[in-house]
């Protein structure tokens, strides 16, 4: 007879998610080890978008590189220019009027808002709730609309300028705008009355991706998947910039670092950003929308269609650039999904020599092995929702 053998043999299966799955989020690619469907390693694979942004900058002038921000992170247009704006600024060493400093708060928070529905959105839809995905779409129509109002564009907005913005706000902004405002706290309470306590969305969330504040912070994690691990900080708090120091407004903190943590994060965040967007609106003072600087800010849209001096001023501006003094700095701000900051070497012509992008997203993603290896594969989904990377600022 032949003996039969009591050992087995484990084989592991390797498999690859994305870079065309609907739940990477954009064009990643995953290549993951299982057993069974036991994660035992997950490895991610970008640069399927890359574009070459910051070697493009190079052959720009400093105005010209505006809309190339905002095709990093898509959905957060204006965040993407103020971050650059703030760094050019800094290393011309020049002062914003007060009345743009306040429309800038105004539309990066509500960019915040409109990048954390779109969030929202599709990370519901990928755990298997499809009515906040409607619901949400919903809200973010009605800013999208402030938006193109404001800026003549729906996305790739490139309305914030270097000293200010590009126009001033229109007539029926303020009131649109309120409106908005007033209505959104309760929008906010139907979304959570579908998630909060739902305990199919619990399960799929609580305990899932954990990440402790003590590898947030060596992995560098910044944004709501850093404050989801209970580490307080905010670049708009830390290190106030376009005068959020004059606004009140919590920092949300989660406490178990798990997917359902920034998921409250997120929604909390929401109404911190509509809180601010109210505050701004009602000390929103008269003045100028950009700086007044020849070498350095484009005259008036009105001036130059009118006056041969403006056109002059707006064709040198536009042919030459301007021409900052030599020097390196860096800037960041708190952008939707982390910190965004942006490092730039100056040679003293009229283009950076060197400019470097430090996106958030990219950050984060590189600690999804450590939230999902030893979890199952569906799991994966819900963690790289709960991190709401985009794969153009990843790329870049």
């Amino acid at each position: 007879m032949t003996a039969i053998s009591n050992t087995t043999t484990t084989h592991l299966m390797t498999i690859n998610m994305g870079p065309q799955h609907p739940s990477t989020h954009g064009v990643l690619r995953l290549l993951l080890e299982l057993d069974g469907e036991m994660i035992v390693k997950a490895e991610p694979h970008i640069g399927f978008l890359h574009r070459g942004v910051e070697k493009l900058a190079e052959y720009k002038t400093y105005h010209q590189c505006i809309p190339l921000t905002d095709r990093l992170d898509y959905v957060a247009p204006f965040s993407n220019n103020l971050a650059y704006a703030l760094t050019v600024e800094k290393l011309l060493g020049i002062e914003i009027p007060e009345r743009a400093q306040h429309i800038r708060v105004i539309l990066c928070e509500l960019t915040r808002i409109s990048s954390h529905l779109l969030w929202l959105a599709t990370h519901a839809l990928d755990i298997g709730a499809m009515t906040v995905f409607f619901y949400c779409f919903r809200e973010r129509e009605t800013i999208y609309d402030i938006f193109e109002m404001v800026s003549g564009a729906r996305m790739n907005l490139s309305y914030i300028r270097v000293g200010g913005v590009s126009r001033d706000l229109p007539g029926r902004f303020l009131e649109k705008t309120r409106k908005f405002v007033a209505e959104f706290p309760s929008r906010l309470n139907e979304y959570e009355t579908l998630l909060t306590n739902n305990i199919i969305w619990k399960k799929r969330t609580v305990g899932v991706g954990v990440i402790s504040a003590e590898d947030a912070i060596d992995y560098g994690l910044s944004g709501p998947s850093l404050r989801g691990s209970g580490v307080n900080w905010d670049i708009r708090k830390a290190e106030p910039y376009s005068s959020y120091d004059k606004y009140h407004f919590a920092v949300p903190l989660g406490k178990n670092g798990d997917v359902y943590d920034r998921y409250y994060v997120r929604i909390e965040e929401m109404r911190q950003s509509n809180s601010i967007v109210h505050q701004a609106l009602n000390v929103l003072p008269k003045g100028d929308f950009i700086a007044r600087i020849p070498n350095i800010t484009l005259p008036p849209k009105e001036d130059v269609e009118t006056k041969m001096e403006s056109l002059i001023h707006h064709f040198k501006l536009i042919t030459d650039g301007i021409q900052p003094p030599k020097g390196e700095v860096y800037s960041s701000i708190e952008a939707p999904k982390g910190e965004l900051g942006f490092y730039i070497v100056s040679d003293g012509s009229s283009r950076p020599y060197r400019l470097k992008i430090r996106p958030p997203s990219f950050v984060n993603l590189e600690a999804l092995p450590k939230m999902v290896e030893g979890r199952l594969l569906p799991d994966v989904v819900a963690v790289i929702g709960s991190l709401d990377i985009v794969l153009g600022e990843i790329d870049r």
